[in-house]
């Protein structure tokens, strides 16, 4: 089965580590692409191609302002992302009360000896 292209879905688009660092950057506020480029170590094209993928799946926005173009995050194209992981909380919080019971048992065994 051939994989889905990374600008046909939200989670195909974010798998890529360089766009999640992008999307991470713009939580802070707008910036136009050079003072993306630049925080994060890319060249201006890099940094274009992966605002382009991230504006095609709906998690940027941006506009021009002169002769730049400012990119803004668009948290609610996230919202399938958050409700998916949101699924497997119940299993991490078992875990971990599980986890903790486990320490708590051996503090109690230490003490008893």
């Amino acid at each position: 089965m051939a994989r889905a292209a990374t600008t046909s879905d939200v989670f195909n688009a974010i798998a890529e580590p360089r766009r999640r660092d992008i999307l991470t950057l713009l939580r802070s506020g707008d910036r136009p692409v050079s003072e993306v480029s630049e925080a994060l170590g890319m060249t201006q094209p890099g940094a274009s191609k992966h605002l382009r993928v991230l504006r095609e799946v709906g998690l940027v926005w941006d506009r021009r302002e002169g002769k730049q173009r400012v990119y803004g995050l668009d948290a609610t194209g996230l919202r399938a992302v958050h409700e998916w992981t949101g699924g497997f909380e119940q299993f991490w919080n078992e875990s971990f009360d599980r986890l903790d019971a486990y320490v708590q048992d051996l503090k109690a065994e230490r003490r008893q000896e």
